[in-house]
């Protein structure tokens, strides 16, 4: 794991988490395994549970939630989808290195162990699920199958190179992480949307990482 450093006196880690109607997971703790994880680690963290507007008692219980975590911060969005949710996260996170992951932690936060020890050689790192070994526990065929084509049209027209772009476990340098996202458009941002909305925005963020010529490791 490289040396663990701050920005401006914030963590080492920042953990970005969006949330949009999660009453379910919440009822299934599966946000505990973040501070239960992190609180035995030797680096300072943060988490920021982001809610997009959520319909149900999403925000309400992640303030409770953090009520009870030193440090773990709830942020309220309008909603408006995934992208301006997880950018608004990386905008307000502190952290040398910045993560995003699913609110129903399809990938355990500890994952991040895998992460950390390519940096600082690489500036982007992303968990993937489509390489050698790697594991899709309870994932229905069809959305493999899905993801699968989805990667196969990326890597002819967009990434080449990167074999599960849509990973939602990904980790950057906290200053790249800051300025890939200032440049991201993102579709729904400042407009009312209704229901969930899940755009290609990590495609565009990658295309972007390779562009401006930062190293991603898969």
């Amino acid at each position: 794991m490289p040396k663990a450093q701050s920005l401006a006196g914030g963590p080492y880690l920042s953990v970005v988490v969006p949330a949009y109607n999660e009453e379910p997971n919440f009822e299934k703790r599966t946000i505990d395994q973040a501070p239960q994880y992190l609180k035995k680690q030797n680096y300072t963290w943060e988490v920021l549970i982001v809610d997009d507007g959520s319909e149900d008692n999403t925000a309400s219980l992640a303030q409770k939630f953090a009520a009870k975590h030193e440090n773990i911060k709830v942020i309220k969005n309008p909603h408006q989808g995934k992208a301006a949710t997880v950018k608004t996260g990386i905008e307000k996170a502190r952290g040398q290195f910045i993560l995003f992951t699913d609110f129903d932690q399809a990938t355990p936060i500890s994952e991040i162990e895998k992460l950390m020890p390519f940096f600082p050689e690489y500036d982007i790192v992303i968990g993937s699920r489509q390489l050698h070994g790697a594991k899709r526990e309870k994932e229905p065929f069809y959305r493999h199958l899905m993801g699968l084509v989805f990667n196969l049209v990326v890597q002819t027209i967009a990434v080449r190179g990167i074999w599960d772009t849509q990973a939602g476990f990904k980790c950057f340098k906290g200053k790249v992480a800051k300025e890939l996202f200032s440049s991201l458009k993102v579709y729904g941002q400042g407009k009312k949307v209704k229901g969930a909305l899940v755009t290609a925005f990590d495609v565009e963020l990658l295309f972007l990482a390779k562009k401006k010529g930062y190293k991603i490791k898969e």
